[in-house]
């Protein structure tokens, strides 16, 4: 019983966070986002269903935006966790720098697009 109490104070705890900030990724720059990816984000998967993940975790301030989301496979979802991105990615051995560059692309692509304010990039 008692994973089930911890359980549940997670997602009350989730359910606060998430409760707290705007979230303003809309349906359709999620899929753009997921177009311009063209699969995980993190590891190129392309065959697997796609999860919204957050560069910088809602635990620690991120919140779902246009320049925070990125289309990641469930495996890499659930390996980062609420881990920071860059230190997750070095861990895994994967590109860091090919991350960080095509991040950069897609926003600055995607930012074009929808004339995000200043403060969102």
């Amino acid at each position: 019983m008692a994973t089930n109490a911890r359980k549940a104070r997670a997602a009350r705890r989730r359910t606060r966070r998430m409760g707290r900030v705007a979230h303003d990724l809309t349906d359709e720059q999620w899929t753009a986002l997921q177009d311009s990816w063209g699969g995980c984000a993190y590891c190129g998967a392309a065959a697997r269903p796609l999860q919204r993940d957050c560069v910088l975790p809602i635990s620690r301030g991120g919140r779902y935006t246009l320049t925070n989301v990125v289309p990641s496979c469930s495996s890499c979802n659930a390996s980062k966790c609420n881990d920071e991105v860059t230190g997750w990615l070095r861990r895994k051995r994967l590109d860091e720098r090919a991350f960080l560059v095509r991040h950069a692309e897609v926003c600055a692509d995607l930012d074009r697009r929808w004339r995000l304010p200043a403060a969102e990039v």
